[in-house]
């Protein structure tokens, strides 16, 4: 299995993709053919939309040995304590995952909170700089393990939230030990200049690890979590296909120098993802 920082444009000098992939809400394996896709990793999503999902680890193992991709799994600070997490962690080095993306997780609406609290209380910032921790053999206690983990450990940006404030957190996400990022959604490669310039700015030095820009594959009447330009959202209404805005963006991504990409396959209402699509924009880069 290969680690996200081995096999990143930095180091293979070819553009790579992470392909976002979520859970179903059943313990068969049939879906598991899904996640068939010609991308370098399927990263499993950790319980989208606040449904019960198969479990992100236990998913990623399974892709890997079932179908036979690399894989990132996301793990969520939001529903468990670091007693929790870092057990789920020591569980995951157990199947054989080395690729983590943490997240937050979706908040709470107030009829989730009626049915179920809130129970963590971590930070993303503060589980990565744990995880780096048991890469040192460390745990939460500052107990020594009985071994060290390996893990490659990776944050989120969203620049939907403000570039400025996002390139501060990433500063500090990778001052905790964060290798690697993964952002939301982006429809302008102006916006990716913009965060390494506000990086910079805050950091005092450029960004030194990978971040995988957000490409979301689009479709009409399909769910959107970032803000779409106009044209886009009229090139759909009139027929153009969301594979060919896709590509017509990717190539505004090669031209900008963005090599890393976090390919998002259509969402469509009521959780179904539209996976055939990102194998069709995914067949189409490799003629380009």
């Amino acid at each position: 299995m290969a680690k996200v920082t081995e096999l990143c444009y930095e180091v293979t000098g070819r553009t790579t993709f992470i392909c976002d992939f979520s859970p179903p809400r059943t313990g068969e394996t049939d879906p598991l053919g899904q996640a068939s896709i010609d991308a370098d990793f399927i990263s499993v999503a950790y319980n989208p939309g606040r449904a019960v999902r198969v479990n992100s680890a236990m998913l990623a193992a399974a892709i890997r040995e079932q179908v036979g991709k690399d894989t990132v799994f996301t793990l969520a600070t939001r529903d468990m304590n670091l007693l929790a997490l870092q057990s789920l962690l020591l569980g995951a080095q157990v199947l054989g995952l080395e690729n983590v993306a943490i997240v937050r997780g979706d908040l709470l609406s107030q009829r989730d909170r009626s049915l179920f609290p809130e129970a963590g209380g971590v930070k993303p910032t503060e589980l990565i700089a744990a995880i780096f921790a048991m890469n040192q053999g460390l745990d939460f206690r500052g107990s020594r393990l009985r071994a060290p983990t390996d893990f490659c450990v990776g944050g989120t940006i969203d620049l939907g939230r403000g570039i400025e404030s996002e390139a501060r957190l990433a500063r500090r996400k990778v001052q905790a030990g964060a290798q690697f990022f993964i952002t939301q959604p982006i429809f302008d490669a102006q916006d990716a200049a913009e965060f390494h310039y506000a990086y910079a700015a805050a950091a005092g030095e450029a960004m030194s690890i990978p971040v995988f820009f957000g490409l979301q594959v689009l479709e009409k009447d399909g769910v959107l979590f970032s803000s779409v330009p106009d044209r886009m959202l009229r090139d759909l209404e009139v027929g153009r296909s969301g594979v060919d805005i896709a590509l017509e963006l990717f190539q505004a991504f090669q031209d900008a120098g963005l090599h890393n990409v976090y390919l998002v396959p259509p969402i469509r209402r009521g959780g179904a993802r539209g996976y055939e699509a990102a194998r069709e924009f995914l067949a189409a880069v490799g003629t380009l």
